[in-house]
């Protein structure tokens, strides 16, 4: 969340950089203002009661000794007043520091400088575009229609077991997938991340600590009974690794990598775009952590966009990187970079991860701090991306490497699979 001293400190200014995102911050943060003076207030009169109380104690230590105790039983009532007086502040103070957090909840992450105006998708701007564009014939398939010709992925059987969105990965389809996982994790280990493998459930304090509660609650799969989250994303596990905790300064930055199943609702998607693997709500991802001192998160963050352009282009994918508009960004996000590959069949572009810098908004909620030379602590800058989201990348490489011959695997894949094509 942001802090309540950056917006003391400018609060038009961050009234103006909501606006890039679509939300109209002035009242919540003049609301926020407002429950700052108040408590402000209640803390100043708890201080100065706290401050009588103490003279008071002295005053009856005093008369005490002089023998003047009916003169210490007056004084006493007054404390027991003052004290009575005191309970009731100190619970006005914590309903009030109550809403104001909750409040700061609900105010989403301001946009940096960098980040283009625009309400839509459609605002969103290329900054580059790689990688060979395939030439396949006119009735090349989707792959849906090659998952079925092959029998690698059954899209009706996960109906029956579970429900749409749920499929089941069949042979050299099984393969394939285990085989993107472990390059993606070799490749990140090979570029310094520390892999971790976490649990795939998270508690509500992890949810709000990265930001996916309150605002995503109805995109995730609750356990009710247990009171647990299914993941959206390794993000959320990993991220939380660091939540109250103080990292010397010696140890940032800290990179972590994790391969986990993910879990989506994604109420309300309908229509040819979720067709095949376009969409599901359980899916396979390597996510890429990062913990970084302020000064550095920016660096870092182009680090990170190498690091999956890296991967496309080992697999021989045709890709493109946005750099998302105010309106197309996420909650928690600083500035967001989607990569997206070109699926040939479909003719059409799909995102396959996104990279983002969340600056100090996610370290804020998570009290994820570090302790400077100065012996003080601030808060870290956090990031993340997707190193990658397997669904659409299978689903390009399908549509993309099809042959009358069958679908060719990327070399750099043919360790892991043991085989060299889909037939």
């Amino acid at each position: 969340m942001l802090t309540l001293q950056s917006i003391k400190e400018n609060p038009e200014y961050i009234i103006e950089r909501l606006a890039v995102k679509g939300f109209d911050g002035r009242g919540p943060i003049e609301q926020v203002l407002a429950l700052d003076t108040e408590r402000r207030r209640i803390q100043t009169r708890t201080d100065q009661e706290a401050a009588q109380l103490k003279k008071l104690a002295a005053q009856i230590g005093a008369l005490m000794k002089q023998g003047q105790k009916e003169a210490a039983e007056e004084v006493k009532k007054q404390v027991a007043d003052l004290k009575a007086d005191t309970r009731k502040l100190l619970e006005e103070l914590d309903a009030t520091e109550h809403k104001l957090r909750e409040l700061l909840l609900t105010i989403p992450n301001t946009p940096c400088e960098a980040v283009p105006e625009g309400k839509t998708a459609a605002d969103n701007v290329v900054e580059v575009t790689g990688g060979p564009m395939p030439d396949l014939p006119e009735d090349a398939l989707p792959h849906w229609e090659l998952a079925r010709k092959y029998n690698i992925i059954d899209f009706e059987l996960g109906v029956k077991v579970t429900g749409a969105g749920f499929p089941f990965y069949i042979g050299k389809g099984a393969r394939l997938q285990r085989a993107l996982q472990q390059f993606f994790l070799d490749e990140a280990w090979k570029a310094g991340y520390l892999e971790v493998e976490p649990p795939f459930v998270v508690n509500a304090d992890s949810g709000y600590g990265t930001g996916q509660l309150p605002d995503k609650e109805g995109q995730m799969y609750y356990c009710q009974l247990d009171d647990l989250y299914l993941i959206p994303t390794a993000e959320v596990p990993v991220t939380n690794i660091y939540r109250d905790v103080i990292i010397p300064e010696a140890e940032l930055p800290k990179k972590n990598c994790a391969y986990s199943p993910c879990w989506r609702r994604e109420a309300g998607s309908y229509g040819k775009d979720v067709r095949g693997l376009n969409r599901l709500h359980q899916f396979d991802k390597v996510e890429i952590v990062r913990i970084e001192k302020p000064e550095n998160s920016y660096a870092a963050l182009e680090e990170m966009k190498d690091h999956v352009r890296s991967l496309l282009e080992k697999l021989g994918l045709p890709w493109h990187i946005l750099r998302l508009c105010g309106g197309d960004m996420s909650f928690t996000s600083a500035i967001t970079f989607d990569f997206e590959v070109w699926s040939a069949a479909q003719k059409r572009w799909l995102e396959v991860s996104s990279v983002s810098n969340f600056e100090s908004y996610q370290a804020n909620r998570l009290k994820c701090r570090y302790r400077g030379a100065d012996k003080k602590t601030h808060l870290c800058h956090t990031l993340n991306g997707s190193a990658l989201a397997l669904p659409r990348i299978v689903a390009a490489l399908l549509e993309n490497n099809q042959t009358p011959e069958g679908i060719v695997i990327p070399e750099c894949l043919r360790k892991y699979t043991g085989f060299d094509i889909i037939d």
